[in-house]
């Protein structure tokens, strides 16, 4: 997949970058890099047009001055650039994520990633919530969902941790390719890898346990989905969003009566844990 880089600077430099990244999430953009100008964002070609940035509420706080420039990102062997900087993830000194040409460690749980362009190293603090908020249950025996799968980190812990099986969607074919050579990788069984939306849930399923790792906009989008299949008595974590955008995903979750059993937050981002009533 093609990606386009967009170069912004800012003066000054907070809280407007904070409000920027959270827009640009819900704009489409899938990955950030702070600068000492400001900050880079990335976003599929496909989905950049100029129009996009029209109206930024950052370029229209007070006493702010915002500039930006595009330009599609230029043909490299980005494995080996991410290859360089990639190192091993310890989770709550329990999960080590590591790739395969890091050495193995002894460490109760071991995935190795390969993410390639795919979102879900454990390096991004809403991978490694989420992994935390997995390693604190029962996974046994459950049927688990991973929506928005990426490079399938979140199915392969799922599996390792005892889920008997679990269905892993993204909507992005690179992340559709990548995750089946992740779990290849794993030596993994149990899970079914899908390319799609919240449309291509299989019909008529219930899951004990629903992982979504996706921005706000698109959760709150597609909740009544997932409440349709979650199973009573089952389990739905969230991430992908700020700690300023709780009470959004709040909101939509007291309508289906779902109860607020964790959140944690790391650095500005937050994950959820509701539980659904019998």
């Amino acid at each position: 997949m093609k990606y386009t880089q967009v170069t912004f600077e800012l003066e000054p430099m907070m809280p407007a970058r904070e409000v920027l990244v959270a827009e640009l999430a819900d704009l489409g953009f899938d990955s950030f890099e702070e600068t000492d100008k400001g900050l880079l964002a990335y976003i599929p070609s496909q989905d950049y047009k100029d129009e996009l940035l029209s109206d930024l509420m950052a370029a229209n706080m007070p006493d702010q001055n915002l500039s930006w420039q595009a330009q599609p990102m230029p043909d490299k062997n980005w494995n080996a650039e991410w290859e360089k900087n990639f190192e091993p993830i310890i989770v709550e000194e329990h999960c080590l994520i590591r790739a395969p040409f890091h050495a193995s460690e002894n460490y109760p749980l071991e995935i190795v990633i390969e993410p390639k362009m795919s979102f879900g190293t454990g390096h991004h603090a809403t991978t490694y919530l989420m992994i935390a908020q997995m390693l604190k249950m029962d996974l046994s025996g459950k049927k688990v969902l991973d929506m928005g799968s990426g490079t399938g980190v979140l199915a392969i812990a799922a599996e390792k941790l005892g889920a008997k099986d679990c269905d892993a969607i993204d909507i992005d074919e690179w992340a559709f390719e990548n995750a089946a050579e992740n779990f290849e990788r794993n030596a993994c069984k149990h899970i079914q890898n899908i390319m799609g939306g919240a449309e291509a849930i299989p019909a008529q399923t219930l899951y004990n346990v629903i992982l979504a790792n996706i921005n706000r906009n698109i959760l709150t989008r597609d909740m009544h989905l997932y409440n349709q299949v979650l199973a009573p008595n089952g389990s739905i974590l969230f991430s992908g969003f700020y700690t300023h955008d709780k009470q959004d995903i709040d909101t939509v979750a007291s309508t289906f009566g779902w109860t607020l059993t964790d959140q944690q937050s790391r650095g500005e981002w937050c994950a959820l844990q509701y539980h659904k009533q019998a």
